[in-house]
């Protein structure tokens, strides 16, 4: 059985495992409709077990996870690509950048991380529906994660979200409701109907689990790194649970005395909603007034784990940044042009970040750079498209030939 206890990161206090479910109910009270969640919950493992345990020549990464192995979904998620891209590098002025892509995931996107351990949270409780809201990528995660382990996925999602999200969805046999509003709109209603109809609420952040599912990103950047912690990591932020789950396995790795020092974590934000960027720099928390942005994976208005994110980056001695629209689809062809990888556009995010990272002296040209690649470009093809154009059909002749090879010619100079 795994032993640990959820800490409330506002107040402090301490709670058995099945004490409570989501929120610290003393802080939870407290809260306003509309504002970043009061009393989210971290889990806090017994670091000294692990310690004793771990054994790097046969890491048993179970040491960390806060819901047993029986109860997983057979449903093979993680262990994505790491791997260094000098090309990218080069064109970005980085001499040792690497890429964590998580958009290999079964569904496309990092997501299926939180989604499989809160599943699996429903399989321990003997609940038979899991609730939530999502632009796209947590919903097609949870819907994938519900197909495998027989569960029912009841997801509510903004009208607007991309149709290749909305058709993953549906294909694993979610019932999805979509709200003629915003992603905050959709979540303050999944709120309400597990309040009144039940099931498991797997909400970003409001589900403690959801951190430490997406927390196995990190631990696994730290293992497929030869068990060192790179220098940096660039992480596209929305609500702010990634960059909470990567920062939660190094200080996680650091508490059980497996390293010492934690990688720097920079979050970047689209410029439309950029909550979390103005609440690192001022200290001050608002709203994002009006997100409007090409990377609908990370467009809120009120990021539900702004406060634990600020710490996040904070405490790793991190930074952050945001990038435009503009910059944001020059950095998908970027890399697809230079990495082979085909990134939705809030993944792409990340890599925008870089030349102003490095501009700004944020990072450092040699220093080891990790870009996480949250999400397949698949995910919002429409996005893509819009940028590119298809080239005309050429005649199955000797004269199509001499076209092709012309246009070849052509783009061999541009």
């Amino acid at each position: 059985m795994v032993t640990f206890r959820y800490l409330c990161s506002t107040c402090g206090r301490s709670y058995r495992r099945d004490e409570v479910r989501y929120l610290c109910p003393h802080c939870a009270a407290t809260s306003k409709p509309g504002a970043p969640l009061e009393g989210v919950l971290t889990v806090q493992f017994d670091y000294g077990q692990i310690r004793r345990k771990f054994d790097r020549h046969n890491p048993d990464w179970g040491l960390f996870r806060a819901v047993e192995d029986r109860f997983l979904p057979p449903y093979p998620i993680g262990n994505t690509p790491f791997f260094r891209s000098a090309a990218l590098g080069r064109r970005l002025g980085y001499d040792n950048l690497w890429i964590k892509n998580d958009g290999q995931n079964p569904s496309g996107s990092l997501k299926d991380r939180a989604s499989h351990l809160v599943v699996a949270e429903a399989c321990r409780l003997g609940e038979g529906t899991v609730v939530t809201a999502s632009t796209g990528n947590a919903a097609s995660a949870l819907a994938a994660a519900c197909a495998a382990a027989g569960r029912r996925a009841v997801i509510f999602v903004p009208a607007a979200a991309p149709r290749p999200k909305l058709a993953q969805m549906l294909c694993h046999g979610a019932c999805v409701i979509p709200v003629k509003g915003t992603y905050d709109d959709a979540f303050r209603m999944s709120l309400e109907y597990t309040a009144s109809k039940g099931g498991l609420n797997r909400n970003t952040a409001y589900h403690p689990l959801t951190i430490e599912g997406k927390k196995t990103a990190g631990l696994e950047i730290f293992w497929q790194n030869g068990f060192k912690t790179p220098d940096a990591i660039v992480v596209p932020v929305g609500d702010g649970v990634i960059i909470s789950g990567v920062w939660k396995a190094f200080d996680d790795l650091r508490r059980s005395g497996l390293i010492r020092k934690v990688p720097r974590l920079i979050a970047v934000q689209a410029s439309s909603s950029d909550a979390i960027h103005r609440y690192v720099l001022t200290g001050r928390y608002r709203d994002a007034r009006k997100p409007d942005t090409v990377a609908d994976s990370i467009s809120v208005s009120v990021p539900s784990n702004a406060h634990l994110a600020r710490s996040a980056i904070l405490g790793s001695g991190g930074g952050s940044v945001t990038v435009t629209d503009g910059e944001i689809m020059k950095a998908q062809r970027i890399l697809a042009a230079c990495a082979g990888i085909f990134a939705e556009p809030a993944a792409a995010a990340a890599a925008a970040a870089l030349p102003k990272l490095r501009e700004s002296g944020q990072l450092e040209g040699s220093q080891q750079v990790v870009l996480l690649i949250t999400g397949h470009g698949l995910k919002d093809i429409e996005a893509a498209m819009a940028t590119i154009r298809i080239p005309s059909a050429v005649e199955p002749t000797r004269a199509g030939l001499e076209e092709a090879a012309e246009r070849v010619q052509k783009g061999r100079t541009r």
